[in-house]
């Protein structure tokens, strides 16, 4: 690092860098640990890349706290060794799971204490006990300058460089901290992150994790940053170690709870359940509470703590075999746990998805009994090899469907079949296919298969297809339960009588419906398209075809070779066409809904005319200043472009406004072209 006094760089190129690191620090703490950002993200990347731009130019500009510094550098050989200068120590666990596990911590305390029954009640603080990895976090001057796991206490691992990837984790402090800061806290992996981290895995065929805590400890011992950076890991401080005191002599805090708000102050990220608690009492009821709140959190805990509140009194009461006799951990029951597989079944979701599901003999885990578990998809059942009759972990965490962690292999019967997907649909019997690059089997039957129905129905019925207004969630449910619905030409057959003998609706709501029933017939090619909700095929495909092909008969009758011929229709899609107009129940249905009078405008194919946005995908994020997205979808079809749901590699732009979120952040990791509303009109009058 070559210091100011031989940088090369001019006085605006310097001041302009520490402004940028400023404002990214200040905008990054409200955004990842205040969740309350002031500034859009597409404003925050502009700012960073600025920051990038004056570094490249300027090498001798970057400091160690830079945000530009937190993803990056080489990937180690090994981690090195990191002493502790205050041992970290474990806290007791309380291993009696009901309430009077509170009530023996009290009791132990007031002994140690030599308190009477007389005595005033002790004040505590309590916290949750998150499920994750306990960190070390060492600032000097204010600065990360080392961060290390626990190890066994005295002696931990160098894990810097992977947790300054954690964005909740500040690399510099306020001016008015210890000169020495060592903060102790937790890194985990929230809930929400772990799913989208399993479902990633799963889908590009890689194995999956067994747990966020599991997720979060691999990947803060990756020894490469980068792979490190791409696993979402969150933190939470509650302590320290080593501290400078001040020049004057005296005590920092005079209790725990103040050291917490103090931590909070610096910028980090402190709990918002923890709090304080008064005697037995109010332990008993923090346990309960935080029991009550523990399915609906974003993370994992598996119980709380209890520290005596008073530091003073910390002192006095001391150690024991390395655990302190102030603070003890008090679990609540395990969230995972053994039982037998008594049966495989394939379960046909509401879009046609297969999912394999174990059946269990009942165990109670989580707080709930469980008797059935995902096995996820054909892949995900075979890589952990569950068999019916297998002894098996079970994880409930939350509200996540509970899924099988592992199999207990000592205990397997002999000669048990290994899992096999069903070729068919077990619902309607359609063909189940995988498509290429896929990882679930799904049913054909889109517009036959009765688990699908609901579905059909809202999608056939949505404003971007037929559209028959009115026709909403809750009427389709009594529709389709009533068996009112079997396919999407019942629709088209109901009467004013039969509506209005269902909830909350009349004779005049019943007459509403027909009346939009009755218009949504006269409709388009490419709406009825789109509304049939084959796979793949999205509004701009349904476009798309209709202009190449013309009729719905030529379509239907088309060749996998013709359909390949229509401008972004790849292999995937052709053969999804194929597959659906392949099976005769989904001819019936379209045949049914012309005899009930559903028609549109046909004609010849259309001429091959290049438009400004020909061949391009664009994906819209974010609100933009004066289009509705809608309409900015019908401005890129309208050019030719198409437009997807999610960013890939195939992507040509980006559309991003204010409030954009994971699909700007998927853009940028990918390197893809982000526009604005002004960059886009740009590219539409060709002054781009």
């Amino acid at each position: 690092m070559t210091s100011d006094l031989f940088s090369t760089a001019d006085p605006t190129s310097r001041e302009r860098a520490e402004q940028l690191r400023r404002l990214l620090q200040e905008h990054g703490h409200r955004y990842y640990v205040l969740d309350d950002p002031s500034i859009p993200d597409a404003e925050y990347d502009h700012l960073f890349r600025e920051l990038q731009s004056i570094e490249a130019q300027h090498p001798d500009l970057v400091t160690p706290d830079s945000p530009t510094q937190r993803v990056g550098g080489k990937a180690l050989a090994a981690f090195v060794s990191v002493p502790h200068a205050i041992p970290m120590l474990s806290i007791r666990t309380e291993t009696d799971t009901e309430a009077s596990g509170a009530l023996n911590f009290d009791a132990r305390v007031r002994r140690e204490l030599e308190l009477d029954a007389s005595a005033p009640a002790v004040d505590y603080v309590t916290e949750p006990k998150f499920d994750g990895l306990a960190m070390s976090l060492r600032y000097e001057a204010g600065v990360l300058v080392q961060a290390a796991t626990r190890g066994d206490g005295t002696v931990g691992e160098d894990v810097t460089q992977n947790i300054r990837t954690i964005g909740q984790i500040p690399l510099r402090l306020p001016q008015a901290v210890p000169q020495v800061l060592e903060v102790r806290g937790e890194v985990y992996m929230r809930r929400d992150d772990f799913e989208f981290l399993n479902r990633r895995q799963r889908d590009s065929g890689q194995k999956t994790f067994v747990n966020p805590r599991n997720a979060a400890a691999g990947a803060v011992r990756q020894l490469d940053p980068g792979i490190a950076a791409q696993r979402p890991l969150s933190f939470f401080a509650y302590g320290v170690g080593e501290i400078s005191q001040p020049a004057m002599g005296g005590a920092l805090f005079a209790t725990h709870f103040e050291l917490l708000q103090a931590l909070k102050a610096w910028g980090f990220p402190v709990s918002e359940l923890a709090s304080t608690a008064q005697g037995a009492d109010g332990l008993t009821a923090y346990y309960e509470s935080i029991g009550r709140q523990r399915d609906n959190l974003g993370f994992d805990i598996d119980g709380v703590v209890y520290k005596v509140n008073s530091l003073a009194l910390q002192a006095r009461m001391g150690f024991v075999t390395r655990e302190p006799r102030w603070a003890v951990a008090h679990k609540f029951p395990a969230q995972e746990q053994l039982t037998t597989v008594l049966g495989i079944e394939v379960q046909v979701g509401r879009t046609g998805k297969l999912t394999p599901v174990a059946r269990l003999a009942p165990v109670f885990v989580g707080g709930v009994t469980v008797t059935n578990a995902t096995l996820h998809n054909e892949d995900e059942a075979r890589r952990k090899d569950v068999r019916v009759g297998d002894t098996v972990t079970v994880r409930r965490a939350g509200d996540v469907i509970p899924e099988v962690v592992a199999v207990v292999l000592d205990k397997r019967l002999p000669g048990a079949p290994e899992f096999s997907m069903l070729r068919q649909c077990p619902v309607c019997g359609s063909a189940a296919v995988r498509e290429e690059g896929e990882v679930d089997y799904r049913c054909t039957g889109g517009l036959f298969c009765s688990a699908q129905r609901k579905q059909a129905v809202l999608h056939f019925a949505q404003r971007r297809a037929v559209e028959v207004e009115g026709l909403g969630d809750k009427l389709v449910d009594q529709l389709v339960d009533g068996e009112l619905v079997r396919t999407l030409p019942d629709l088209y057959r109901l009467s004013v009588s039969t509506l209005a003998g269902l909830e909350r609706m009349a004779e005049k709501s019943g007459q509403n419906l027909l009346e939009a029933l009755q218009k949504s017939k006269v409709t388009t090619l490419p709406r009825f398209l789109f509304g049939l909700g084959i796979r793949h095929v999205g509004e701009a495909t349904a476009k798309e075809l209709a202009r190449h092909f013309g009729k719905l008969d030529a379509i239907m009758d088309a060749s996998l070779d013709q359909l390949l011929q229509v401008s972004d229709i790849g292999p995937v899609v052709a053969e999804s066409l194929h597959t659906f107009f392949a099976q005769a129940h989904n001819r019936e249905v379209i045949k049914d809904l012309r005899d009930c009078g559903v028609c549109w405008s046909e004609g010849e194919p259309a001429p091959v005319v290049s438009k400004p946005l020909t061949g391009k995908t664009l994906v819209i994020t974010g609100t933009l200043p004066s289009l509705s997205r809608d309409e900015a979808r019908d401005l890129i079809e309208a050019a030719g472009g198409k437009v997807a749901g999610s960013v890939s590699k195939k992507t040509s732009f980006v559309l991003a406004g204010t409030e954009s979120g994971s699909k700007l952040d998927r853009a940028l990791e990918l390197g893809v072209a982000v526009l604005d509303e002004t960059g886009l009109r740009g590219l539409l009058d060709g002054s781009a």
